[in-house]
């Protein structure tokens, strides 16, 4: 009898080990290794900004993949949309980009990723803080400068940091603080109050 349990439990174990693993392990996998690849070829390295597509993106001079350059979306803030053919700009685009532009458009940045936040997001452009030339973060300068929101949507290591100084740019009327209305808003940050502590 003690033999047949042991083959039993021997069998069971070998079925257990043959099964696939789990999709989410998976996709926690794939998210660690997508991390760790990106922060060894773009964490703490130095590359040439070659285009301001906006007041949160931009591209560096590097190939991504198939890509001939880096797209970055800068971490933590969320400026307003250039929108397109089809779309008109939000308030306030047009400025925020040509901050952007002023501040970090053929300029060699540094380019600091955070494990917390991901590398990714979901347009796979590369989740990153920027480090101008003179020490300070374009992300930072961005949102000090009223040009952009704090993305409560999405946590990261500065996410209380990056409260605090819309809050500071919000007081003083910065920017799109001196003026915007709700309804000039992305819808996010319409639901969302800048007080908010999201989970």
């Amino acid at each position: 009898m003690i033999s047949f349990c042991l083959t039993v439990a021997a069998l069971l174990v070998g079925l257990d080990r043959g099964f696939p693993t789990p999709k989410r392990s998976r996709v926690h996998s794939s998210r660690q290794q997508t991390i760790a690849a990106d922060s060894a070829w773009y964490d703490r390295k130095t590359f040439a900004v070659v285009r301001v597509v906006d007041g949160d993106t931009l591209h560096l001079d590097v190939p991504d993949g198939e890509g001939r350059i880096t797209k970055v979306r800068l971490l933590g803030i969320d400026a307003p949309e250039m929108g397109d053919a089809n779309k008109k700009p939000m308030y306030f685009a047009e400025e925020a980009t040509r901050l952007a532009t002023d501040l970090a458009f053929r300029k060699i940045v540094t380019i600091y990723l955070d494990e917390q936040a991901g590398s990714r997001d979901k347009y796979d452009r590369l989740l990153a803080y920027v480090e101008l030339p003179d020490g300070k973060f374009l992300n930072e300068e961005i949102l000090l400068g009223g040009c952009a929101y704090a993305d409560l949507r999405f946590r990261h290591s500065y996410y209380y940091k990056y409260k605090q100084l819309e809050a500071s740019a919000r007081t003083a009327k910065a920017g799109l603080w001196a003026g915007v209305v709700p309804e000039q808003m992305p819808l996010w940050r319409q639901k969302t109050r800048p007080d908010a502590d999201s989970e």
